[in-house]
């Protein structure tokens, strides 16, 4: 995607931080003193007539887009010196922890009444979806352009921001990567092969500087972003600027980020549904010994194996990090998304030795939109990871308990809000572990948001061996705070899971037609509901503004 000329080699923007860009536009209205909170209406950018503004509070919430702002700052797609971009599985991570987000997405479209979204595949055809932002940016005073609907693609020639791309090199890039998927090699610059995998496909297909012959593969999803995000005018010819589809920071709240982003983990998929990648064996799946017995959602707020989500209004303080005027103090009040706290208690029996084991926590949604039982290959690809962690197993009966707030997936609500001020030395080690404690889901989005009827929802626990699972890492630098590893991996170590990732539901299943068929010993899944109370919005008890 287009890089603004103000960001250092990391991709930080110390002019502003767009993802508050809605915050500024009240802020330039005055309201900046003293400690009362400044209230972000939830129609913010449009009202429910567009069908897709029930998924706003997914889009827009700020938790989430400071997640994909600060991945991309972790996993740069290029940087000055090699060894910023070519960390372990970096490009096998893009398409995962993009792959999370859509299914993650699909699940909210359910909960919503809409259908799966649909990928963006006829490049040709126009775009119905419209996106109004409503950002501003103080600094320049200039607001960030809509996109009507009906508008197409163009070929771009923007010599401004260095970007001469057509639709013809869009479809010829599409080939060839299509060509490798089917073939399952990868033809470098020499003319030599190699066999294709996923950290090469990510990262050829995003493109990053570890793309293997770029002239061939091109950069097919960072100009997806640009045709889009350049849609309005992409000669140049009315001196505007990118929308919000350029900016890592900002792309989340597009609904187009999600039809490109499926079109981008259709190619995904079709390479993990290739006869280069092997189903899966029994040998592969199975933990000898180790027999689940049974697993249960336990939570103070309600019955057992309910969770229950509700929505509430947050302060955060934003005098530092997004105006760097001598303002004063600035609090925001958003309301989002949030759930009840809750832990999982898992039963095991195990009839060898004491080990160590993987815990690995998925869920998805019981039915499709038809409210029809899923196949598994398509409800493999709606499975959330919840939480991945190891622990012991004893001989005999095992209870493991495990609280939400815990999980590998998430970092705390005051970890995304932290102090965003920047420090002077843009190259210090202290910056890269900043984005790094940046990173990871928010913990107030753990969980979908079901619905008022209670949502039904797979809930779905493997322990698998540990001696497949274990990764050789060395001793990394301390982190003062929690790492989101599965989906952010570990500063300075390696990916802290050998398995592919989304494992078991990286791939299609050998011989299961559904998840009942799918389950082994070491397998369980349990029925759940998610249960939403709509109202009343509850506040934080924790806002400074109490």
């Amino acid at each position: 995607m287009a890089k603004k000329k103000s960001r250092d080699e990391y991709g930080i923007l110390f002019d502003y931080n767009p993802i508050y860009f809605p915050i500024c536009v009240l802020l330039a209205l005055g309201w900046r003193r003293f400690r009362i909170p400044i209230i972000i209406p939830r129609d913010f950018t449009a009202t429910d007539l567009d069908v897709e503004h029930r998924l706003a509070y997914f889009r827009e919430d700020i938790g989430v887009n400071l997640h994909h702002w600060h991945w991309h700052l972790v996993y740069p797609f290029s940087a000055p010196r090699r060894e910023m971009v070519a960390k372990d599985r970096r490009g096998e991570l893009f398409l995962y922890m993009h792959q999370q987000i859509i299914a993650r997405y699909n699940g909210e479209r359910l909960n919503n009444m809409l259908s799966r979204v649909k990928k963006f595949s006829n490049w040709s055809e126009a775009i119905p979806e419209a996106y109004y932002p409503k950002l501003d940016n103080l600094t320049t005073s200039r607001g960030w352009p809509p996109r009507q609907a009906g508008m197409k693609w163009q070929d771009l020639d923007r010599p401004v921001d260095n970007l001469k791309v057509t639709l013809g090199d869009m479809m010829r890039w599409r080939r060839n990567i299509d060509d490798a998927i089917s073939t399952g090699f990868v033809i470098l610059p020499d003319g030599s092969t190699q066999p294709l995998d996923a950290d090469t496909l990510g990262n050829m297909v995003e493109a990053s500087i570890l793309s293997p012959n770029p002239q061939l593969y091109g950069s097919l999803h960072n100009n997806g972003h640009n045709f889009t995000a350049y849609i309005h005018d992409p000669q140049h010819r009315y001196l505007e600027s990118t929308s919000v589809m350029a900016d890592e920071a900002t792309t989340m709240r597009d609904p187009f980020f999600y039809r490109w982003h499926a079109f981008v983990d259709d190619l995904y998929q079709k390479y993990k549904e290739s006869e280069s990648v092997t189903r899966y064996m029994r040998s592969q799946l199975d933990n000898p010994d180790v027999t689940i017995t049974n697993v249960r959602i336990v939570s103070d707020s309600g019955p057992d194996n309910t969770l229950n989500t509700f929505w509430m209004q947050s302060d955060v303080e934003l005098s530092k990090g997004l105006d760097f005027s001598e303002r004063g103090s600035v609090l925001a009040r958003f309301t989002h998304l949030n759930h009840r706290d809750f832990r999982y208690e898992i039963d095991v029996m195990n009839s060898g030795k004491a080990r160590l084991t993987t815990v690995r926590i998925f869920m998805a949604p019981s039915l499709d939109e038809r409210k029809l039982p899923w196949i598994l290959n398509d409800q493999r690809k709606m499975f959330i990871e919840m939480d991945k962690f190891v622990t012991t197993l004893n001989g005999g009966p095992n209870k493991i308990v495990r609280s939400s707030t815990e999980s590998s997936v998430t970092i705390p609500f005051e970890q995304t809000f932290r102090d965003l001020s920047r420090p002077g030395d843009q190259t210090s080690g202290d910056l890269t572990s900043t984005s790094f404690c940046g990173c990871g889901w928010p913990q107030h989005m753990l969980v979908p948001k079901g619905t008022e009827a209670g949502a039904q929802y797979d809930l779905f626990v493997m322990l698998s061996n540990y001696d497949h699972d274990s990764v050789n890492n060395p001793d990394g630098s301390p982190m003062t705070c929690k790492e989101a590893s599965s989906y952010c991996g570990l500063k300075d170590r390696l990916y802290p899971d050998r398995r592919s990732m989304g494992y078991p539901f990286d791939r299609p299943s050998r011989d299961a037609a559904n998840l009942q068929d799918f389950l082994l010993p070491n397998m369980f899944k349990q029925d759940i509901r998610i249960v939403l109370q709509n109202s009343p919005v509850e506040i934080n008890p924790r806002n400074p503004s109490n």
